[in-house]
């Protein structure tokens, strides 16, 4: 098969389109995947490059999200079947620690990513436990259910699970042209908040206010901490989405109302910013750290998106044979919402 692979740790040019071996047999818990989407998320883009005490076995294939039809099934099996249309949940877990057993498996101790912690998306064929399965409906096409899963169910865990975003609340999002951001701004609206979004330029916020943000900010031209104290009459947002780090978490607790709530989900700037303890305790402020979600955070949100409350937003599609250039325009910030590859 046809698939995009690293041999090393670099810059875009490391990933090589390129034959690789079907990843067959299958075990009994297992589907095989004919992959027709996938999408690139940060996450790729992280594993292509290496971080502190990330292991990756070469050579590995990338990519978390994936929408196909099922070829294959192993002999425990019983969700789907061969020819049914899914798409899967990134993540892996062992399904009986005691997180697994608690419902929360985001938390499992052997908790992993495909594309990150074995080979992922960027190819024909991919190879994913069956009970990460999740039907697709008749009208949604393979390019926007690829677009959902990553972004969507981070988005969700974030804001309905961890913040508990209510009506008539105020959410601050950051650089909510990013994947997961577009995907923000449509839960904070859903759950009845006003939502202020930042972006690098007018034409991004300009997408953003389309989308449903309420206020827009652009971060490069105005001071954003003084802004929403402007905008909130100096009391600050109820809940601020960072998943940037290093060059906005000061700015983001400067934001928050007193007993206000952080939710974090990333650093794509740095993970190492500095903080005065003194805003956090003194104003009794809530810090959430998020990863992923469950099964069931995944299938609500796809049940929304059937009933058109959410929509992915796809910025382009290319062929999977063009991933270098994938790459390049997201790390170059030169898009609004998900990239598309297609096998």
């Amino acid at each position: 098969m046809k698939a995009v692979r690293i041999h090393q740790h670099g810059g875009p040019e490391v990933l090589q389109y390129e034959d690789a071996p079907e990843p067959t047999p299958i075990g009994p818990d297992d589907i095989l995947l004919e992959v027709k989407a996938t999408s690139v998320n940060h996450l790729d883009i992280w594993v292509r490059g290496g971080l502190p005490g990330m292991k990756v076995n070469f050579p590995r294939i990338l990519g978390c999200d994936a929408a196909g039809i099922v070829r294959e099934v192993g002999a425990n099996i019983d969700k789907v079947r061969p020819g049914d249309r899914v798409t899967v949940n990134p993540g892996s877990y062992c399904g009986h620690c005691e997180y697994c057993l608690a419902g929360d498996a985001s938390l499992c101790l052997s908790y992993g990513i495909i594309g990150e912690h074995g080979d992922g998306a960027y190819a024909q064929f991919v190879r994913v436990p069956g009970r990460s399965a999740v039907h697709l409906p008749d009208a949604m096409s393979f390019t926007d259910a690829a677009a959902v899963p990553l972004v969507f169910l981070t988005a969700w865990r974030m804001l309905v699970t961890k913040a508990e975003v209510q009506p008539g609340e105020e959410v601050l999002i950051h650089s909510a042209s990013a994947g997961v951001g577009t995907a923000c701004i449509q839960i904070a609206r859903r759950c009845g908040a006003r939502v202020i979004a930042t972006g690098s330029s007018d034409e991004k916020n300009e997408k953003a206010r389309a989308l449903g943000a309420d206020v827009v900010i652009n971060y490069r031209t105005e001071d954003v901490v003084k802004r929403v104290r402007e905008l909130t009459k100096k009391r600050g947002v109820d809940v601020v989405v960072d998943y940037i780090g290093l060059d906005t978490w000061s700015k983001s607790i400067q934001c928050l109302r007193r007993g206000g709530r952080l939710v974090t989900c990333g650093a794509t700037t740095g993970y190492d910013p500095k903080e005065d303890l003194r805003h956090i305790f003194y104003r009794q402020l809530s810090i959430f750290g998020s990863t992923m979600g469950t099964q069931r955070e995944l299938e609500a949100v796809f049940r929304c998106v059937s009933r058109g409350e959410l929509k992915p937003v796809i910025d382009r599609v290319l062929p999977l044979s063009e991933a270098v250039q994938a790459h390049r325009l997201i790390e170059e910030r030169k898009t609004f919402g998900k990239l598309v590859l297609t096998p």
